[in-house]
């Protein structure tokens, strides 16, 4: 005889907070076994009562299936039960059991196998799921087309599911292992924020024009070094002192540039708004000679 899993649920119904069953039949295996095991005493209630067939063919119900040798050990009771060490999210300190405990904006670094390519992830949790996604890429341009994909694949799933989701990319696979590292150890960037940061947190990293921090910088024995991009934008020239030794560049801002665009600024002014230098760069300063990094 089978019995369907809802009913013998609510007939042999285990109360875990009392630690008894709810009917008298099950309260007396209970008794005579003395276990707190809610699965052993089904089972033993169930092949007292010829229903081992039930929990065979019937998937809602795990069997916890011990050897033979753990079978005839004797109980030893388990001492300290202190729970897990309190992390610090959002300004609180939480006992993370579940992964609805987690929350915070953090990041993780990732790489792919042949490391050609790097990917920086950015992600905003809120009780266990990801409300928010940055998907930074360098080196490989297949990557962006993964990161597009990537960033509709991640808002509204749980941490969990993302670190076992395909993200189509070895290096963004890789930055969600780093950063579900991150979070889960309470290493994140709102750790100590009461309340954490608002949704478009990841967005402000950008900073105006929204365009990620880049640096590309290029060098060689011969003829020395390059700058290409800084963390200020374009690198337009670069300022040489008397000893041929960089001591400044000039730079473009290209998020700013193309904002100005949009608003109907004509190029050549929009371009001379958003230029800017840094170091020496001047005669007065220590400049003698200035240089297109990209063609001389």
């Amino acid at each position: 005889m089978l019995l369907n899993a809802e009913i013998f649920r609510q007939r042999y119904s285990f109360h875990r907070k009392e630690k008894t069953f709810e009917k008298s039949k099950c309260e007396q295996v209970a008794k005579k076994n003395k276990t707190l095991n809610f699965v052993a005493e089904m089972c033993n209630y169930a092949f007292h009562c010829g229903y081992e067939q039930f929990f065979i063919t019937n998937k809602n119900v795990k069997i916890m299936i011990y050897s033979h040798e753990v079978e005839h050990m004797c109980v030893v009771k388990k001492g300290p039960n202190h729970g897990p060490a309190p992390i610090p999210e959002e300004g609180k300190w939480v006992k993370s059991k579940e992964i609805k405990d987690i929350s915070g904006l953090t990041h993780g670094i990732g790489w792919c196998a042949p490391q050609q390519g790097a990917c920086k992830l950015t992600l905003n949790v809120k009780e266990g799921i990801i409300q928010e996604a940055l998907v930074e890429t360098i080196g490989c341009s297949g990557m962006t087309h993964s990161a597009a994909m990537a960033s509709e694949i991640l808002p509204g799933k749980t941490v969990l599911e993302a670190l076992n989701t395909d993200l189509v990319c070895d290096a963004i696979n890789t930055a969600m292992r780093e950063l579900f590292l991150q979070i889960v150890y309470g290493r994140t960037q709102s750790a100590f924020s009461e309340g954490g940061l608002m949704i478009g947190a990841g967005l402000e990293d950008l900073g105006k024009g929204l365009r990620s921090q880049v640096g590309t910088l290029y060098g060689t024995l011969a003829k020395g070094p390059r700058y290409l991009e800084m963390a200020e934008g374009y690198i337009n020239r670069i300022a040489l002192d008397k000893n041929d030794e960089i001591c400044g560049y000039e730079f473009i801002h290209m998020g700013k540039f193309m904002d100005e665009i949009k608003k109907g600024t004509d190029a050549n002014e929009a371009l001379k708004k958003v230029t800017g230098t840094y170091g020496r760069f001047t005669a007065e300063q220590g400049a003698v000679k200035h240089i297109d990094p990209r063609h001389e």
